[in-house]
């Protein structure tokens, strides 16, 4: 038992690892070869930084464990709003109301109805796969119209230029590539040991695959987030932190479980329609005044949504 999690962690940190090596060399191989930073930002780190669950995702299915995959999506978007977003809030207040994320949450909005609405049918297949992939497209060009726009309303102007995630200016070739090397390696190996020794650990407590998706998985995979917001907020710097949780929720709705219904048939798990898909919503739902009132999450609300979140896990594990 001791070895599954051991095996468990190391498939965590590989993937992790992993993740990031494959988003530093693919962001400069594309600055290298010419393709726009603003390209680079709204595609190649998006899915980069999403490496890690999506192979998850894929692994979960090619091994016959789907319930692994929707509990990771589903669990990770839960853990996103209550812990990414209550943890640094109980260390510094998040000054949220200096960020404009109407048009943002209300997109992670309707993509949360839609994916609750394409559960109802009993499976996410192909057919959910490009409703939600066909939305995906729609905000990503969305995004792009507006960044152009951005762009040309500000030509002229004295403007830092755009930084990206992962670019290095001086990143040698022969770097770029090893990178590149250790993240297509690292992604499915980590993604491997992960998910076979998460289903070991899930069938010596006499739990699912969805509950260890939902807790250990989700959890493990919300860490990078919640270790960079933190950080953010010592140094009083996690104002962004709420479009972020916003960004990556939405994406896991729509890009992960949209690719991973195409590898192969996700039935969901009743308790999923009864439960859990619901406290997704309703942790979605909270952050409405921090949206629209542009209030800051203070720490009374910090210690709240953790208590929530510590709650949720406890209810999921009884």
């Amino acid at each position: 038992m001791i070895e599954a999690w051991a095996y468990a962690g190391l498939g965590l940190v590989i993937l992790l690892l992993a993740g990031d090596a494959l988003v530093k060399g693919a962001v400069n191989l594309s600055l290298r070869v010419g393709v726009p930073a603003l390209i680079v930002s709204l595609t190649i780190v998006a899915f980069g930084t999403s490496a890690p669950e999506l192979l998850i995702g894929i692994d979960a299915i090619l091994d016959n464990k789907p319930g692994l995959a929707l509990g990771n999506v589903v669990g990770s978007n839960t853990a996103n709003i209550l812990l990414v977003l209550g943890v640094p809030a109980m260390i510094t207040v998040l000054h949220t109301s200096y960020c404009d994320t109407k048009k943002t949450y209300l997109y992670m909005l309707g993509a949360t109805f839609l994916f609750i609405a394409l559960a109802f049918r009993g499976v996410f297949d192909p057919m959910a796969a490009a409703a939600l992939l066909a939305v995906l497209a729609f905000v990503l060009g969305d995004a792009a119209r507006d960044a152009l726009k951005h762009q040309r309303e500000n030509a002229g102007k004295a403007e830092e230029e755009e930084e990206v995630e992962g670019a290095d200016p001086d990143m040698a070739w022969w770097q770029i590539i090893v990178f590149m090397v250790l993240g297509m390696i690292g992604l499915p190996l980590g993604a491997d040991l992960l998910v076979d020794n998460a289903s070991i650990i899930a069938k010596k407590f006499g739990v699912s695959d969805s509950v260890i998706g939902l807790t250990l998985v989700a959890l493990g995979t919300s860490l990078p987030e919640l270790a960079t917001t933190v950080m953010a907020a010592i140094r009083k710097q996690a104002d962004v932190a709420l479009g972020n949780v916003i960004g990556s929720n939405m994406f896991n709705l729509l890009a992960i479980i949209g690719i991973t219904a195409l590898v192969g048939p996700i039935p969901v798990d009743p308790q999923f329609l009864r439960f859990d898909l619901w406290v997704m919503l309703a942790a979605s739902l909270l952050i409405i005044p921090f949206v629209f009132m542009r209030k800051d999450i203070g720490r009374v609300w910090g210690i709240a949504l953790t208590a929530l979140y510590l709650i949720y896990v406890t209810v999921v594990l009884t």
